[in-house]
């Protein structure tokens, strides 16, 4: 294995493509860049860097590892973060989460968890798709679905009804619509996450003719609002992500007719973690938030 020094100077080499700039981040001399470069280069038994024109450029083989290399660094960046910042039964808590559930709904709350559990460093990642814990170095994940996920144990936060909105100017002026059959006279926001929410919207008030799969798709909730606002058609959303843009009038409720899904919200984590303490707290914290929410709405 090469020193991990010789990689951390390979590494910012790379980054900045210069030994002057790598020697300047990492205060040390240039030379001393290079000879590490020059002996990683000696144990490879290839070149990681040519010199053209007075620029140092990247070759092939010298792109490919540092690739490989900025991720194994990252890691042991991370674990080394972890370690520092354990603390009597706490430490680092990475939870995956949907971006529009996490900016809207979780982290106005997030204060009370923080204030009760100083001793955890709570780390919020995205994820829009179900993934592989294995390896991911994610401790946790909120995800809406079902209660199935391999290898892992999910609790159940709250479930949801959507109902469909639009921009005031799309209803020119009526309260709402009469009929729920109306929504086919208007272009149907799709989100990519959930192919089939119109459909089973439509199925669920009865409605049938209206092709439901029709519409421009959008990646995440925050888009498919913005696109409501705008004015390009109706968005099938529940009313919590959407609080601000309903008693701001930037929004408002096209029919009233929710329709509650057999889908759910639920915090899900390895069958491996259920006993760890940061994730056990986190777990009931999220429960009583979920179980208040409930209370208000």
């Amino acid at each position: 294995m090469p020193s991990l020094t010789a990689l951390e100077f390979f590494d910012a080499a790379m980054r900045y493509r210069s030994f002057t700039r790598a020697a300047a981040e990492l205060n040390v001399t240039q030379s001393a860049v290079s000879r590490q470069i020059r002996d990683l280069e000696e144990f490879l038994g290839q070149s990681l860097f040519l010199r053209v024109k007075q620029r140092l450029v990247a070759t092939e083989a010298g792109e490919a590892y540092a690739a490989s290399i900025r991720d194994i660094l990252h890691q042991v960046e991370a674990a080394t973060l972890q370690v520092m910042a354990y603390s009597g039964k706490g430490g680092v808590l990475t939870v995956a989460l949907l971006p529009t559930f996490g900016s809207r709904w979780l982290v106005p709350r997030l204060g009370d968890f923080i204030s009760r559990h100083g001793d955890i460093q709570l780390n919020l990642v995205t994820q829009v798709k179900p993934f592989e814990f294995a390896g991911s170095g994610i401790d946790a994940a909120i995800h809406f679905g079902s209660d199935t996920w391999p290898n892992a144990i999910c609790h159940r936060l709250m479930g949801e009804a959507v109902v469909p909105v639009c921009s005031p100017s799309l209803l020119e002026g009526r309260p709402e619509m009469e009929r729920p059959q109306d929504v086919g006279k208007f272009p149907l926001l799709q989100l990519t996450t959930r192919p089939q929410g119109w459909m089973d919207w439509l199925h669920a008030v009865g409605v049938h003719g209206i092709e439901g799969l029709h519409g421009p798709r959008f990646e995440e909730f925050h888009m498919v609002i913005q696109a409501a606002i705008a004015g390009l058609g109706l968005a099938l959303m529940p009313r919590f992500l959407i609080k601000e843009e309903l008693s701001l009038g930037r929004l408002v409720v096209a029919i009233n007719r929710p329709v509650t899904s057999n889908m759910a919200y639920y915090l899900v984590h390895p069958e491996l973690n259920a006993n760890l303490y940061k994730v056990s707290v986190f777990r009931d914290w999220l429960i009583e938030q979920c179980a208040r929410s409930a209370e208000t709405s």
